[in-house]
Formats: C-alpha cells, structure tokens, sequence
C-alpha cells in the first residue's frame, strides 16, 4: 500500500485557489509539503504537528495553510492567492514522530507521496 498518496493538483491563474490533500495509509504525527520545480532543489514549504502546531516558509506565509483530519489521515494544504512561482511539483512528506527543529530538512521524512503538479499562469 502506498503510504501517501497526493491529489488536488491542476492549473489557475493567477489570484486563484486551489487545496490539496494527501492521503497516509495510517497515522503520522509530523506531516510536511515540498515542492520542486526542474531546474531547483525541493524545497520546504510547510510543516503540521500533531498538537495542531502549524510553520510555513515565508514564501507562502499568509497564503497557505496546511490542516488534518486525523479520521481520514488526510493532511491537505489550502493554497491562496497563488502566483506564478508557485508553479511547482507539490509533494507531501511525512514521518512517524513529532515535528521537531529539523522539520524544514528533506532528510527527516521517511514517507513520501508521488506528487501532485501545481501551475499557476497570469
């Protein structure tokens, strides 16, 4: 079984919404969003903790918000206000213990979805 399984991608133009949801085949308490474009490194880009404790990269601060619904352990991530570089691969991430100072790190997540393309056109 898959252990994370992303959706809710598409395209919008600029000013629109759009939310994903990541999908875990069981519980994880800290639960992040990446996103990667070709040409760059995947980069952090918000992280849920399971006492609700939310951080956001400045780049989205304001615009996103990441959320969970622990019945479905489904995390999504509620994207605002997009903008052109938002355009980007989005990948969920996760990892069966708190989130602590190294939620930013790629190499702290043990799970990984598939991802989901986002692209936002003005």
């Amino acid at each position: 079984r898959v252990p994370l399984v992303e959706s809710g991608g598409g395209s919008v133009q600029v000013g629109g919404s759009l939310r994903l949801s990541c999908v875990a085949s069981r519980f994880h308490y800290c639960m992040a969003w990446f996103r990667q474009t070709p040409r760059e490194a995947r980069e952090w880009v918000a992280a849920l903790d399971t006492d609700g404790t939310t951080n956001y990269a400045d780049s989205v601060k304001g615009r996103f918000t990441v959320s969970r619904d622990e019945a479905r352990n489904t995390v999504y991530l509620q994207m605002n206000s997009l903008k052109p570089e938002d355009t980007s691969m989005y990948y969920c991430a996760a990892v069966p213990r708190r989130c602590y100072y190294d939620y930013m790190s790629l190499s702290t997540y043990n799970y990984w979805g598939q991802g989901t393309q986002v692209t936002v056109s003005s």
